[in-house]
């Protein structure tokens, strides 16, 4: 079975409609269960619900502080290729955007690991744009290798790959796959993906399964909001997360709330997501998954970050740069977007402890 049966399921039922006729009943009644199925998600998604935004955020919270504490894992991502074969409208990886392309070589990789170590970083993802011509497996393989005394845990956001290519990169070190799915909605995937192997809807779909069968220990999911309406793309995150989390109960299962950033060549047709809207969307990740991690990125601002980590994150990225190579190079026009939040990793320490936050650079050890 694939999560994919899942999504049929839900084909025949107006989504729409039942946001639409959400009552204040509804809200409340969901509002107070402590095990919230589907229709539960779907009335603390709806509109309705907003009147209810600071209870929901309230109980988020001391959610929250009761699986992990005033505690936030700190990452950054490294960035070693950018090449891409993908026409997807709204990046700015894709074939056709006129970006600068780069691939840092074996010994570049590992001076750009020395210089994001010195950091004090121990979680680092890595990132190659959608390319296996460029970026193969074995080349990954090899970043991977030259990486792993420095950094004990290691997660990629790469291309998908078959369950032989993710076991490969599992025994040379790696511990974590990074997927968005991107949109679920399946016809809106198919108008802004173009041309590549990124337009096999069903093949991204199934690839954090595939990773977690791999050996994978943790897997992050989401959906780019700005394509569809978010409280769908929402819905279907968490359903896909409860899918995985059932199935494979081991696996550490978390979710990310990216909104669509400026880039070379922008898509024109991006849905508005407000400050609210990512709000609502990220406390009912906390209210419907109580103990899933919650990642909130750089695409948002520090002030954003800091007045919602206590609503449910539990990640946050620092010292960013998007530029290949960025952290020991002069990298220039090889971002895939532009950032929100430009502070150090001393400002985001320095903000964690004002609000009251520990932060934590190691939680994992490779054996």
């Amino acid at each position: 079975m694939s999560f994919y049966n899942v999504i049929e399921k839900y084909k025949d039922i107006d989504i729409d409609k039942y946001l639409e006729n959400v009552s204040n009943y509804d809200v409340l009644r969901s509002l107070e269960k402590d095990n919230l199925d589907e229709y539960d998600l779907l009335n603390l998604l709806s509109k309705k619900a907003t009147k209810y935004l600071e209870e929901m955020a309230q109980k988020a919270h001391e959610i929250t502080n009761r699986y992990f504490g005033k505690t936030i894992l700190l990452y950054t991502p490294m960035y070693i290729a950018n090449y891409c074969v993908n026409k997807c409208l709204y990046c700015g990886y894709n074939i056709d955007s006129g970006i600068s392309r780069k691939k840092l070589n074996i010994n570049e990789i590992k001076i750009e690991g020395n210089e994001i170590s010195k950091e004090g970083f121990k979680h680092l993802l890595l990132l190659t744009g959608e390319s296996k011509i460029h970026s193969d497996v074995e080349y990954i393989g090899e970043a991977v290798e030259v990486l792993k005394d420095k950094f004990p845990s290691i997660t990629i956001e790469v291309y998908p790959m078959d369950e032989e290519e993710y076991k490969y990169l599992v025994d040379k070190g790696v511990e974590g796959l990074t997927v968005y799915q991107e949109v679920y909605d399946e016809n809106i995937y198919k108008e802004v993906h173009l041309k590549g192997p990124k337009s096999n809807y069903k093949y991204r779909l199934d690839s954090p399964e595939r990773g977690i069968k791999a050996g994978m220990r943790s897997v992050s999911i989401g959906s780019l909001l700005g394509l569809n309406d978010f409280r769908k793309e929402t819905f279907f995150t968490l359903m896909h997360g409860r899918y995985l989390r059932k199935k494979y109960p081991h696996v550490d299962v978390s979710y990310s709330i990216p909104r669509i950033r400026p880039f070379k060549g922008c898509y024109e047709k991006i849905i508005d997501i407000n400050d609210n809207d990512l709000v609502q969307a990220m406390v009912v990740m906390r209210l419907f998954d109580n103990q899933g991690g919650i990642n909130l990125s750089t695409r948002e601002s520090l002030s954003l970050r800091r007045n919602l980590i206590p609503l449910g994150v539990t990640k946050l990225s620092a010292g960013v740069s998007t530029n290949v190579g960025g952290h020991s190079q002069n990298s220039k026009d090889t971002s895939q977007f532009k950032i929100s939040d430009e502070s150090s990793v001393s400002d985001i320490k320095a903000m964690l402890k004002d609000i009251g936050y520990q932060q934590i650079f190691k939680d994992w050890e490779r054996f």
